[in-house]
């Protein structure tokens, strides 16, 4: 399975909003300056944020984007299944042969439990602290 550029760009997304979280809406272009991405790219990848119900719109000369419950609610899981659909390592699973079947099943409920079990607030604690000796770390 291979994570595209609109799940990492989405995390990325939802990351700096969790950062913020509670001091009102961020909009895509800091977002966009603060990571040195594209504002329209980061606009064509909140929509189906938005309609998963993770981010609320704030309209007016001060508004943007605030995350729809807390950091600690939200997994990374639910963003990368929103952008990039269902995790699966490979297609076809049911058609191997039982050893590789366990083998690709194992390998994908792993991954699932890394990204079920980690929160936005949890990579966003993170990056707070980068480069600290006792910085949040991920294993798969």
């Amino acid at each position: 399975m291979k994570i595209s550029t609109k799940g990492r760009y989405g995390l990325t997304i939802m990351i700096e909003l969790a950062k913020k979280y509670g001091e009102g809406p961020i909009s895509l272009k800091s977002i966009a300056q603060t990571n040195d991405l594209s504002e329209h790219y980061l606009e064509q990848l909140v929509a189906p944020l938005r309609n998963a119900g993770l981010v609320k719109s704030i309209r007016g000369a001060y508004g943007g984007y605030i995350l729809s419950s807390e950091p600690s609610t939200i997994s990374a899981g639910d963003i990368i299944r929103v952008l990039e659909g269902p995790i699966s390592i490979v297609e076809g699973i049911e058609d191997e042969e039982p050893a590789k079947r366990e083998l690709w099943t194992r390998i994908r409920d792993a991954v699932k439990d890394v990204l079920d079990n980690t929160t936005i607030e949890d990579l966003a604690n993170h990056s707070d602290n980068f480069g600290e000796s006792d910085a949040y770390m991920f294993y798969i």
